[in-house]
């Protein structure tokens, strides 16, 4: 009798040892590589010179880092920065002697507030006078932090809500003045939202657990962005610059009316192109519509990252990557903006907005 020799466990044994390893692979370090071949159009320097209205820089930086700052300004075409991140008192005098005094027509500056003795019933009245005399040592702008309406309380601990009547002094100040509002108010909606696999901030948040804003510790999205709007309505003849597109660069539409209710609010793109990038279409119709409202801003500093801002507004590339993962896990593709609203984006409408800018480098 012939016995039959069963092969099933050896085999399963080779197919066991050649086996690939097991994937340990995390989220955050999946960077898939596109096969995609499409024609790429990369930009490296701005096809105009431009304002970028949303900066943050140390106003004590030694004179070499100035200057190599300044080099670098030139290869992107970047004509003037604004520094939101002035100070107010001493230290804004500081930074607008090293900034200005150095390179003059360069460098924009605004004031900031002084949040001490807030809960003094005269504190707006005193923080109004300080803001006109910042105004006079050459601050041409104002720039509020996304504490306020976040995180800032009075002495009691209560949080101080953006439109709290407290500050109504200061937006008429600066409307008297004639110098714009940059504020910053919130987050990205998503940071309001439950931490989980619908989430389109996940990876952020998981890197970023302090971003979260859950409803037990904080106020909602909804409420904090109410509040600046009744602000922007309470002051119709304050110029105010809503940042990043008033968190509303995924709702353009609902960023559109409140763009026509309210005449006097602007906005930027600073840390929001993914949002852009990924409507090419919409974003392309919005931005014409929009095109005097609309102004140029990075935020965090770093020149390889404005290439990806060139390359948006300026061509029709498709499916590229944006610069930071945990912003977009999605890819880009250009807007391709008809020149007249890339150079209103780029610097006409902050010429406009902030006053004692330097039209030379502009031909204007």
């Amino acid at each position: 009798m012939r016995r039959t020799l069963n092969l099933v466990p050896a085999l399963a044994t080779l197919a066991a040892a050649t086996a690939a390893p097991a994937q340990t692979m995390s989220f955050e370090e999946y960077e898939p590589r596109s096969t995609l071949v499409v024609p790429e159009h990369p930009k490296t320097r701005a096809k105009f010179p431009f304002i970028d209205v949303h900066s943050h820089q140390r106003g004590d930086m030694p004179p070499e880092r100035l200057d190599q700052l300044v080099r670098e300004m030139d290869e992107l075409n970047m004509a003037v920065m604004v520094n939101l991140s002035g100070g107010t008192g001493e230290r804004l005098a500081r930074t607008i002697a090293n900034m200005k005094g150095r390179y003059p027509g360069r460098f924009v500056v605004f004031a900031n507030l002084d949040f001490s003795g807030i809960d003094d019933p005269d504190w707006g009245r005193r923080a109004a006078e300080q803001l006109e005399r910042d105004v006079r040592a050459g601050a041409q702008g104002l720039k509020i932090f996304k504490n306020l309406g976040l995180t800032l309380v009075d002495g009691k601990g209560r949080r101080i809500p953006v439109d709290d009547p407290r500050f109504d002094p200061v937006w008429a100040k600066a409307g008297e003045l004639g110098i714009p509002v940059l504020i910053h108010s919130g987050e990205p909606s998503p940071f309001f939202e439950p931490h989980d696999r619908f989430n389109e901030r996940w990876l952020e948040l998981k890197e970023f657990p302090d971003r979260a804003r859950p409803a037990d510790r904080y106020p909602s999205w909804e409420q904090i962005m109410g509040e600046q709007h009744n602000v922007f309505r309470r002051h119709p003849k304050t110029t105010f610059i809503n940042a990043h597109l008033g968190w509303m660069g995924n709702d353009l539409a609902r960023l559109g009316k409140l763009m026509d209710e309210l005449p006097n609010m602007y906005t930027e793109i600073g840390a929001v192109l993914a949002e852009l990038g990924r409507q090419p279409r919409f974003a392309r119709e919005w931005l014409i519509r929009y095109q005097d409202r609309v102004m140029f801003g990075k935020d965090s500093y770093a020149p390889s990252e404005y290439h990806t801002y060139f390359r948006t507004l300026e061509t029709a590339d498709e499916y590229f990557p944006y610069y930071r993962k945990r912003h977009a896990f999605w890819r880009l593709y250009g807007l391709d903006l008809p020149d007249d609203v890339l150079r209103k984006i780029y610097y006409e409408n902050a010429l406009r907005v902030i006053p004692g800018i330097e039209r030379v480098a502009f031909g204007s």
